[in-house]
């Protein structure tokens, strides 16, 4: 008697999509994803190609010349370090007002909640001459701070200030208070609690506003433009810098300004993932 061998069913290949947990898009999240990007490139990728283009028809001595020139080395120095300064102290100060406006309850709390929202709904012009006002040459308070690089610093201060506010601010809301109970109760200090349970929860929402911040300060004109004077060498921005270049029809050189602006912001945002990453390993 014969016994009939049967090979066993073929077992399907496994791809490396499958592998990686990965699957492909339907129809509808395709044309779906395919819209946003075309959106995205019309709004972001296109216009800062063209931007990068338009600096590139000088050449590079061309391009090199006007980003080292001595004023607009100047320019440039004087807006990433106000705006590198400013982010620091809108982390600091940013997590503080967060953390007072969950943690605590106080009286006219809903006020300074709509209050911390104004440079958003603010026209920059408008920031600009209520700045001037408060401390200009005719300022009620006696101080006047115009023409001057602090002038700077206060205009960055005030545009910038919502943005850790408002990202940390939801974040700390949904934390669990459990944990922090828990970890009082085996003996930790208020600083340990808050160093090891509080802060890695805190620092993608942290980085998220810092980088914010930062861009935001790199691209500011309308709040400062009164304030600051615009003096060359001095009080003299980037934005500002840019502007004049295309009032002189000069957009190869305004075209530099902006790529390099352009690669310092991005620069500084991967540079705040990389430590919100790391800081989130290590808690």
């Amino acid at each position: 008697m014969t016994v009939a061998l049967t090979e066993p069913p073929a077992r399907p290949a496994v791809t490396r999509r499958a592998r990686r947990g990965g699957r492909r898009l339907t129809r509808g999240p395709g044309l779906a994803l395919g819209a946003a990007m075309i959106w995205f490139s019309l709004l972001v990728l296109i216009p800062l190609a063209a931007v990068v283009v338009t600096a590139s028809q000088g050449g590079w001595s061309n391009f090199w010349d006007t980003v080292t020139s001595e004023q607009t080395a100047a320019a440039i120095r004087l807006t990433v370090g106000t705006a590198f300064l400013v982010t620091v102290v809108d982390i600091v100060m940013g997590t503080l007002i967060a953390w007072v406006l969950v943690r605590d309850r106080f009286f006219g709390q809903r006020a300074l909640e709509v209050l911390i929202d104004i440079p958003f709904a603010l026209p920059t012009i408008v920031a600009g001459l209520v700045l001037l006002s408060l401390y200009g040459p005719d300022s009620p308070l006696g101080i006047n701070i115009a023409n001057t690089r602090i002038a700077v610093f206060l205009a960055f201060l005030f545009v910038t200030l919502p943005f850790v506010v408002r990202t940390v601010q939801p974040v700390l809301a949904e934390l669990d208070r459990d944990v922090e109970e828990a970890a009082a109760s085996l003996g930790a200090s208020r600083f340990t609690t808050f160093r090891r349970i509080i802060l890695p929860s805190l620092t993608p929402a942290i980085a998220a506003g810092a980088a914010l911040s930062f861009a935001r300060a790199v691209s500011e004109y309308g709040s400062l433009v009164l304030l600051s004077g615009n003096l060359p060498m001095r009080t003299e921005v980037t934005s500002v810098r840019i502007l004049g270049s295309i009032e002189n029809d000069n957009l190869d050189s305004a075209a530099a300004v902006a790529v390099v602006l352009l690669a310092i912001s991005f620069t500084v945002i991967v540079l705040l993932d990389v430590i919100q990453r790391r800081v989130m390993r290590r808690g």
